[in-house]
C-alpha cells in the first residue's frame, strides 16, 4: 500500500519555517523520525519510508505553493496512487493557531495552493489536514501574515502540534480517514 503525502510551502530559505510552510515542516519532521532525508527529484523533494507495512512517499513540491499541483499530478501518476491515498498537508487562517483538522475532500477555501492542486487534478476529491496558523492581521496583510515567522509564545506549542499532525498523518495511512478523523479532529 503507497500513500503519498504533499506538504504545501515554499522553496527557499526566506520561507522556511514560515507560517505558510508548516506542511513543509510536518513533513520534515516525519521524515526525521524515521531517520530519512530529502533527495530532490522531479518537481518535489521527495523523502520515502514504511510504516506497519506501508510506503508513504513524502513530496514537498518545488513548483512554489501557486502551482503545486504540477508536481502532485505527477507523483500520482507516477506512483500510480489512488486519489484516497492522496493526503494534503496544508495552512489554514480559518483555523486557530495550532488547530488540526482532518477532512476528506473540501473546497480551496482561498488557498492558491489548494486551489491549484483541485485545477490539475480535476476533483476536490481528496484528503487534507489542515493546520490553522489564525488570521492576526490587519485588512490587506494577509500575504504579510502568511510568510511570516511563528511568534515567540506560539512556538511553544508548535512542536506538540507538529507532532500531532504526524501522528494524524499516520493514522491516515493505517487506519483511514473515517478512523483519523475521529481518533482526532476537535482534540
Amino acid at each position: 500500500m503507497k500513500y503519498l503525502i504533499v506538504g504545501l510551502g515554499n522553496i527557499g530559505a526566506e520561507y522556511a519555517h514560515t507560517r505558510h510552510n508548516i506542511g513543509f515542516d510536518v513533513l520534515d519532521a516525519i521524515a526525521k523520525e524515521k531517520d530519512e532525508k530529502f533527495e530532490v527529484e522531479r518537481l518535489a523533494a521527495v523523502a520515502r519510508i514504511k510504516f506497519k507495512g506501508r510506503t508513504f512517499i513524502l513530496i514537498k513540491p518545488s513548483t512554489y505553493m501557486n502551482l503545486s499541483g504540477k508536481a502532485v499530478k505527477y507523483w500520482i501518476q507516477a506512483e500510480k496512487i489512488p486519489l484516497e491515498n492522496v493526503l494534503v498537508v496544508t495552512d489554514d487562517i480559518a483555523l486557530d493557531p495550532g488547530a488540526l483538522r482532518l477532512r476528506p475532500r473540501g473546497s480551496h477555501g482561498g488557498h492558491n495552493g489548494l486551489e491549484n492542486i483541485i485545477e490539475s487534478l480535476g476533483t476536490s476529491d481528496f484528503a487534507r489536514l489542515r493546520f490553522g496558523i489564525g488570521n492576526d492581521y490587519s485588512r490587506g496583510r494577509q500575504a504579510d501574515f502568511v510568510l511570516s515567522s511563528w511568534k515567540t509564545d506560539e512556538k511553544k506549542m508548535l512542536a506538540e502540534r507538529i507532532d500531532q499532525a504526524v501522528e494524524m498523518v499516520k493514522s491516515f495511512g493505517t487506519l483511514g480517514t473515517a478512523n483519523t478523523m475521529n481518533l482526532y479532529n476537535n482534540k
